[in-house]
């Protein structure tokens, strides 16, 4: 029976999500310089629908405290930082950031008829698809294809995780899924990869699926070697908190300064679904990323590196306006996206306050499409054809 490259791969006990282990044995494709520029995205994910309005409070607006009596957080807790709008108090480490004019928020984020599924809406963030069609390529993957033509690297976009999202997956060309370079290092030239390889023959590569299975293969085993080669040059000098989280964002820091060749880094931070007794959930959440980040863009200033790096944030939906049964939020629409840079344009609070007053059965109502943020990125920052890559026209925005 004929095994389509599809069914090989899912069947084959080397495959996972965004990362081919390899034997060691195979000789590695020489590594091509991507020549795009020095400017580099880095992308964070909360996971699970984060709470904007309890992340930026609208403190001065009474119907807040009246739809959330017990779940609002008192004005006197706010890290105020204009005036109507401040930070929840877990988010300390970022008013320093946001005073010296690195951070840029936008509110009331989303997209038209939304998906309160988190499956769903997220799969729509990371494709950058409308809401009644569906794509299996990323929009970070199409900006893969559109961008490195005829290359045999997959360190070009990277996530520190196990598993490669759908958002770095293109046509073509895929990120790397990784979470400690040495480890994978260690683990593709071990004793498992070598007796693998030994079993490799002429008549096996004679087989479509296999002759695919092993170029990828090498093409892996190349960006492993060259991603830890790098990443052991320089060490970081600054104390990240002792979370994951900040383990994932030490990571991506010391593959910059360390000059890989790497345009985009993705990374997650899930939890944040806080249907129940939300407020300790939420603060401890909003603490580690808040402090993570704070020890991240400390990093990249010391070695010079933040002058060519926007960090963005965001989730797959905000939460309900008003606090449910449970002391938590359910599903909402609408969102605020976090920007963070040197050299943004627009600083501060970008856009409009959420509207309270006006809303859509209870939830926020978009004014920002999400793909606008993207297609600004894009074109601005990372110098692509937004419009190819989004398959569509978005208004470009100006914090860029």
């Amino acid at each position: 029976m004929k095994t389509s490259r599809r069914d090989f791969l899912k069947q084959s006990s080397l495959a996972t999500a965004g990362t081919l282990l390899i034997p060691g044995f195979l000789k590695a494709f020489e590594n091509r310089p991507l020549q795009l520029g020095d400017k580099k995205l880095v992308v964070l994910q909360f996971s699970g629908g984060n709470d904007g309005l309890n992340t930026i409070i609208p403190y001065r607006n009474d119907l807040y405290y009246q739809l959330r009596p017990q779940l609002g957080i008192a004005a006197d807790k706010v890290l105020k930082v204009s005036d109507q709008l401040g930070f929840h108090p877990a988010l300390a480490k970022l008013r320093p950031l946001y005073d010296q004019g690195y951070m840029g928020i936008l509110n009331n984020v989303g997209y038209p008829n939304p998906d309160r599924s988190h499956f769903r809406s997220m799969d729509i963030w990371q494709s950058a698809s409308d809401s009644k069609h569906y794509l299996n390529t990323g929009w970070l993957g199409r900006y893969l294809d559109a961008s490195c033509k005829d290359c045999n690297v997959g360190h070009r976009a990277i996530e520190i995780d196990d598993m490669l999202s759908l958002a770095l997956k293109g046509e073509k060309y895929k990120g790397m899924a990784l979470k400690n370079p040495k480890k994978l290092h260690d683990e593709l030239h071990g004793n498992l990869f070598k007796k693998l390889g030994d079993k490799n023959s002429a008549s096996t590569m004679e087989d479509p699926s296999m002759s695919y299975l092993y170029k990828t293969l090498a093409e892996t085993i190349s960006s492993a070697d060259y991603i830890y080669s790098k990443s052991s040059v320089k060490q970081s000098s600054i104390n990240y908190p002792e979370t994951e989280f900040s383990a994932r964002l030490k990571t991506i820091a010391q593959l910059i300064s360390s000059g890989i060749d790497t345009r985009v880094y993705y990374a997650s931070l899930s939890g944040f679904d806080t249907h129940v007794r939300q407020a300790p959930a939420h603060e401890r959440l909003l603490g580690v990323y808040a402090d993570a980040v704070h020890a991240f863009v400390k990093d990249l200033e010391t070695t010079g590196d933040f002058d060519n790096v926007v960090i963005m944030t965001f989730s797959e939906f905000g939460r309900r306006v008003s606090q449910n049964a449970s002391q938590g939020t359910d599903h909402g629409t609408a969102n605020n996206v976090f920007l963070m840079g040197k050299f943004l344009k627009q600083k501060g609070f970008i856009n409009e306050t959420p509207d309270l007053h006006l809303l859509d059965q209870g939830d926020l109502i978009h004014t920002v499409d999400f793909r606008s943020i993207y297609a600004t990125l894009l074109d601005k920052w990372l110098q692509a054809d937004a419009n190819a890559i989004l398959d569509g026209q978005f208004k470009k925005l100006g914090f860029i």
